[in-house]
This record gives C-alpha cells, sequence and structure tokens, in this order.
C-alpha cells in the first residue's frame, strides 16, 4: 500500500475526516474493517463555519441525540441542507439544517445566507 494511501486510510480509520473540513478530491477511500475492500466516502462539496460553538445532531431538530460539537471559526465540510426544527437564537430565527459528515447544525450558527453558507439550490 503506497504511503499516501496508508494516511487517507489511517485518518479515515481513526474517525478525523472530519477534522479536515472541505475535502478536495472527488472521494476519499477507507479501508473496510471487514476486509471488504474499500469503502468510498462522497466528500463534501461546501465547507461553513460556524460564528459560535454549535452541537451537532443526529437528525435536524434539538431533540435529537447531540453527536458532536464545532467550535467557532472551525470549518466543516457540508453536503446539503434541509427543513427541520426552528431555531431562535441570537435574534434570528430559521428552520434551516446543514448536513455534515457526522449530522445536522442549525443554519442559525452558521457564518453566510439563510442556507449556512451553500446555495439554496443544495438542498438534500
Amino acid at each position: 500500500m503506497p504511503i499516501r494511501s496508508f494516511a487517507r486510510a489511517a485518518l479515515v480509520g481513526a474517525g478525523t475526516l472530519a477534522l479536515l473540513g472541505p475535502l478536495t478530491a472527488a472521494t476519499a477511500v477507507a479501508a473496510s474493517d471487514a476486509g471488504q475492500g474499500s469503502a468510498r466516502i462522497k466528500a463534501a462539496p461546501y465547507g461553513v463555519e460556524p460564528y459560535e460553538a454549535v452541537n451537532v445532531r443526529k437528525g435536524p431538530a434539538s431533540w435529537t441525540e447531540k453527536v458532536g460539537k464545532v467550535e467557532a471559526g472551525q470549518t466543516r465540510g457540508a453536503y446539503c441542507w434541509v427543513r427541520g426544527e426552528t431555531i431562535r437564537d441570537n435574534g434570528y430565527t430559521n428552520d434551516v439544517w446543514v448536513q455534515l459528515l457526522e449530522g445536522y447544525v442549525s443554519a442559525v450558527y452558521l457564518k453566510g445566507n439563510e442556507y449556512g453558507g451553500l446555495p439554496a439550490s443544495a438542498t438534500c
């Protein structure tokens, strides 16, 4: 296995792919733990950045399980947006949630437009 592929597989296997933010390659390749070859993970086409710390949720609502947190200023890869629970905070009201690799964040906490900086056409 070439060093480059090994390093990429090690990062994905360690669950740190999300820390890399948006990827420039079309896909990232991870070695399968089950020995089934390789699994392909679609690279995030957009980058989002919260202006304050935000919880990452399993679904597009605050009552769903918290699966992580993104600190202010950390860029994360994003795939698309979906309508979910309406969030009211810091003088903003919005029902748009952005899907990251690890889960969903409310666009209320993201820099950019009403869609968290994603194009209006980037629906899930």
